[in-house]
């Protein structure tokens, strides 16, 4: 396991045609490079806040016995605490340093004034995609847009239920079914992002965009599934309880 993933990092850091996508793969793999397989703590309540110190992680749960739908109040709270973050508006600068420098959009032109139009519609791209995901499709489809963590399992499990939850996912009865929130939410927001993106306004772009949009919520949920154990591992080591 450990292997394969040091070997998928390697490759994914090599890739030299979309430079976002690769380093969504690293931010995905390089906590099951560290990790161990289990963790035993499935069940175990984890507490809201960041992952890798900046990711914000407002929507993740232990993957309960009792299920307890969310209120659409509560489903726009964790949308508005995504969106509002700090560490959202930090990756939105790092997002717009990454388009500014291949000068993805010409017409934005260049120098200070063009990195703010960048980090603009970066930050709008992150505000437009958390609502829609996670507010305004899950409430009116009825699904549940939180991350449950499994916790615990081994090989390819973990990983594998995080990339399926992109898929699948509860309904508020319970149940589970396909995660339109997620596909038709993500298509909306892009749709939406072709009106400022000026030099962007083809289908093919736009399932481009939709494609790295996917994959950064994969690579945000395999981190999420893994990163409590990395971040209680190290404050054992260095001799400090767990919060």
């Amino acid at each position: 396991m450990r292997t394969i993933s040091c070997n998928l990092l390697r490759v994914l850091s090599r890739g030299r045609t979309n430079y976002r996508l690769a380093a969504v793969g690293i931010i995905a793999l390089a906590p099951l490079c560290c990790s161990g397989q289990d963790d035993a703590d499935q069940g175990m309540q984890m507490p809201n806040g960041h992952v890798l110190w900046i990711i914000p992680d407002f929507k993740t749960s232990p993957e309960l016995q009792e299920y307890k739908p969310l209120t659409p109040k509560q489903k726009f709270r964790i949308a508005a605490q995504d969106t509002f973050d700090r560490g959202t508006i930090a990756l939105a600068a790092a997002f717009a340093a990454e388009s500014q420098f291949p000068r993805s959009e010409p017409s934005f032109g260049g120098g200070a004034p063009a990195y703010a139009h960048y980090w603009i519609t970066a930050y709008s791209d992150f505000a437009i995609g958390n609502y829609m995901t996670e507010a305004i499709f899950p409430t009116f489809l009825h699904q549940d847009p939180r991350y449950f963590r499994r916790g615990s399992g081994s090989g390819w499990s973990r990983p594998g239920s995080a990339v399926g939850q992109i898929f699948w996912t509860r309904t508020d009865s319970g149940g589970r079914q396909f995660n339109y929130s997620e596909i038709a939410g993500n298509s909306a927001a892009v749709g939406i992002s072709m009106a400022y993106y000026p030099g962007n306004r083809n289908a093919s772009s736009a399932v481009e965009q939709l494609g790295t949009q996917i994959a950064v919520d994969m690579a945000a949920n395999i981190v999420k599934e893994f990163w409590p154990s990395r971040e209680r591992r190290a404050s054992r080591k260095s001799g400090v309880g767990t919060r």
